[in-house]
């Protein structure tokens, strides 16, 4: 019997997988670094090493200085190694820091665009991006950030391009926003030579735990499984969050979506078990918040560029939101800091 299909693939894919060269990865870490960031970083590059039953991925972490280095939760990590601008990388990642770190970064920023000149692949993981910024290194790149920092990216570096998505894979710059974001990169870069698509989506199937029967299609991304049903509940907020100067009426979203407003706003309850119009004010309000910790702007200009069109509607919101008037907030925050 002549082999079947499937098994001539499968038989291609082990090959493959055979012959995947080993890629070193150093993972920077900075001082109150995002530890969700690391670990949705390592644990793809993890799995991809136990499925190929090799380190194909050969990933360290360094650190500029000597000791172990605290997390934003306190959880203190030690380094393999402190970086050098003669370490044998493919590509570097720089683990960002909450708050963004501004000060003592001289010998970082050198090193890194060492890097750079010798054709190592350079990322930036949560706000990671920040430092790549400074170095000069995403100058007409795409790149993102972690939500909270885009304005203060921005605001540095009014010449950068810097996107609302989870991930940014723009030829040798690789940049992810918040939370879970850098899994979604990972995944990415895995599937890309010298990796393997049949890699990737064998990593997803473990990450996420997915039994794929005889009439099942395969995920496609970590984000695609989440959120598979409500695929549109996604599209309108991402709408939302693209439209907080100028905003629009939940008729608008609707339209632009091609569904109903009754639709949408049944979404909206089952899923979030709120209104589309109290989800878009809530966003609205926390991109107020983060412009009042992260950025001077005047009480004014913060209002205006969150779509409120007046002080007393914006302050009265705000305080009802957060139980502390914008003024207030911003105070206590910095005294926090």
């Amino acid at each position: 019997m002549s082999p079947t299909r499937d098994s001539r693939c499968d038989s291609r894919n082990a090959r493959d997988l055979h012959e995947l060269r080993v890629t070193r990865i150093g993972f920077l870490l900075l001082e109150h670094f995002s530890l969700i960031a690391l670990a949705a970083a390592m644990d793809p590059l993890r799995i991809a090493n136990v499925i190929v039953e090799r380190r194909v991925y050969d990933y360290r972490l360094v650190a500029a200085q000597a000791g172990a280095v605290r997390s934003n939760d306190g959880t203190r990590v030690m380094p393999d190694a402190l970086i050098t601008i003669d370490d044998d990388f493919d590509m570097v990642f720089v683990v960002g820091s909450n708050p963004v770190a501004r000060k003592g970064l001289g010998t970082l920023l050198d090193c890194l665009r060492v890097f750079a000149r010798r054709g190592i692949a350079l990322g930036g993981l949560d706000t990671g991006s920040y430092l790549l910024a400074r170095a000069g290194l995403l100058n007409g790149y795409r790149c993102t950030i972690h939500s909270d920092d885009q304005d203060v990216l921005l605001e540095q570096f009014p010449q950068l391009v810097v996107s609302n998505r989870r991930y940014e894979a723009d030829r040798d710059r690789y940049t992810s926003s918040g939370g879970i974001a850098p899994l979604d990169l990972m995944l990415h870069l895995i599937g890309m030579p010298p990796g393997s698509k049949a890699l990737a989506a064998r990593v997803l199937e473990l990450l996420v735990d997915e039994r794929r029967g005889h009439e099942r299609r395969p995920v496609a991304s970590l984000r695609q499984y989440i959120a598979e049903e409500h695929a549109k509940l996604d599209e309108a907020l991402q709408i939302m969050e693209s439209n907080v100067e100028e905003t629009l009426s939940i008729a608008e979203i609707a339209d632009t979506m091609n569904v109903s407003q009754r639709q949408l706003e049944r979404w909206f309850q089952e899923r979030l078990g709120k209104t589309p119009a109290n989800a878009y004010l809530e966003i609205r309000l926390l991109r107020a918040r983060q412009l009042l910790y992260r950025t001077a702007k005047p009480l004014e200009e913060v209002c205006a560029r969150t779509g409120f069109s007046s002080m007393t509607h914006f302050s009265t919101r705000y305080k009802k939101q957060f139980m502390i008037t914008p003024i207030a907030d911003r105070r206590r925050y910095q005294v926090a800091r």
